[in-house]
């Protein structure tokens, strides 16, 4: 038995069959009145621009091509460093909503529900390179193999339809850099881990089963496998996979009822269909509402392409209009069904993008490398303020200088609107207890409503 083994034997003291694993897929929460009971977080994979979606720059306007340069140090990347040019904006912006907050023009169906959002602008990330930034945005953690915020958050509040997973994850047309460990449990129980569906073809494989294989057949034998897999939790109870695995295989038993009716949009109003669009964004969208009015917990939502070093004019602007009518429909839904209310709505990138750019090949194309210190967020729903602007970032964009919070900070908020605090949701894993936010942090309270 290894060390870790029997610490866990030792810490569940006699608890007797399964009850270490059972107690650790309960739900720890909430730990005060939630203002959020879903969330669905919109990852705009690849750094999107803040200077080209919701903070327009007019200063770059007069820097344009102006060139500089910026010396190698070892706490800057390279791709930041050496011969420099100021890039202005190749957009215009519009002012929207009752407070005239300032948008891409391009974002002519999102400017109708821009009162329901709370533009952050004091948002901050600590790794200009997508992985360990993707991975530091889900997980707290940039080198990966910790919870996900999604699972987190199954973890702590635990699931309110038993019939289906309560973290699932929506992907683009492949997996974003650093893969499924964006969505991974961690060193919690499997159960928290997030299902993704398929974005092409059935979301779901097998979810009938065999021909001639009765739903009465699969109980006997799910029955069986349990009676199999408790003898084994007796002889080994230090083992709390097992009874995740066991829980594992009863969820895919009742999702076989419930999920073909969440994921069948057939039923869908003609004019709901209409204003999602029948792009596949539009798609995840729609079935993002779906899933958490089904009693989901946490869904994310991917949308990749937002890595824009050069062409940003083209590359930016094919993404705002991909994204521009699915996501106003989806908040315009939520509102219209009464879910923006309880759904906590989060849209963000793993970092922003400079106000600059690079020499490449001898040339010069208006485009952005990445940023750390600056970034587009925004959210929606339960529990933010709705129709402002919390922090700023500096004349060019290159810095978050108002409201500026560290993105542990961020989880904290996310876990705070959902009912759960932070210091208090803790595992026990490898010796210590552990927490979303590593150390700790702070609610960023100039979001809250």
């Amino acid at each position: 038995m290894s060390i870790s083994s029997r610490r866990d034997l030792i810490l569940g003291g006699g608890m007797g069959l399964g009850a270490v694993a059972l107690s650790a897929m309960s739900a720890q929460g909430p730990h005060h009145k939630a203002k959020a009971k879903n969330c669905i977080f919109l990852l705009m994979e690849g750094g999107p621009s803040h200077i080209d979606t919701f903070d327009p720059k007019p200063r770059l306007d007069s820097l344009h091509m102006t060139k500089f340069q910026k010396e190698r140090n070892k706490f800057e990347a390279n791709m930041n460093t050496g011969e420099r040019y100021y890039v202005k904006s190749p957009f215009q912006f519009r002012r929207a909503g009752k407070m005239g907050i300032e948008i891409n023009s391009l974002f002519e169906s999102f400017s109708g529900v821009v009162d329901d959002v709370c533009f952050y602008r004091g948002l901050r990330a600590e790794s200009v390179n997508h992985p360990t930034a993707l991975y530091h945005l889900n997980t707290g953690n940039q080198f990966g193999g910790d919870p996900a915020l999604g699972a987190w958050t199954s973890y702590g509040l635990g699931s309110i339809n038993k019939n289906l997973p309560s973290f699932v994850v929506l992907p683009d047309t492949a997996y974003p850099q650093g893969g499924a460990a964006n969505w991974s449990n961690g060193f919690l129980p499997a159960v928290h881990q997030g299902t993704p569906l398929r974005p092409v073809g059935a979301p779901v494989l097998d979810m009938s089963p065999p021909p001639g294989v009765t739903p009465e057949r699969q109980r006997m034998t799910l029955d069986l496998l349990n009676a199999i897999n408790s003898k084994h939790q007796q002889r080994h109870p230090e083992h709390a996979e097992l009874a995740a695995r066991v829980e594992t295989y009863e969820l895919a038993f009742r999702m076989q009822a419930e999920m073909p009716k969440v994921l069948d949009l057939s039923k869908e109003r003609p004019e709901t269909l209409a204003m999602y669009g029948d792009g596949p964004i539009g798609r995840r969208c729609l079935l993002a509402r779906r899933l958490v009015e089904a009693g989901v917990r946490f869904v994310q939502v991917i949308v990749m392409g937002w890595d824009s070093h050069d062409y940003i004019e083209n590359a930016h602007g094919a993404r705002i209009r991909a994204i521009d009518k699915p996501i106003a429909a989806l908040l315009k839904d939520l509102k219209r069904t009464g879910l923006l209310e309880e759904t906590l709505v989060v849209w963000s990138g793993e970092f922003g993008r400079s106000p600059d750019n690079g020499i490449r090949g001898g040339g010069e194309a208006w485009g952005r490398d990445h940023n750390a210190t600056a970034m587009p967020c925004w959210l929606a729903g339960g529990g933010v303020k709705a129709g402002h602007i919390v922090g700023a970032t500096d004349e060019t964009g290159l810095k978050a200088v108002e409201a500026v919070h560290p993105i542990r900070d961020f989880h904290v908020t996310l876990l705070h609107l959902l009912g759960l605090d932070d210091s208090k949701l803790r595992y026990l894993h490898a010796g210590r207890e552990k927490q979303m936010s590593q150390t700790g942090g702070e609610v960023i309270r100039e979001v809250l409503a």
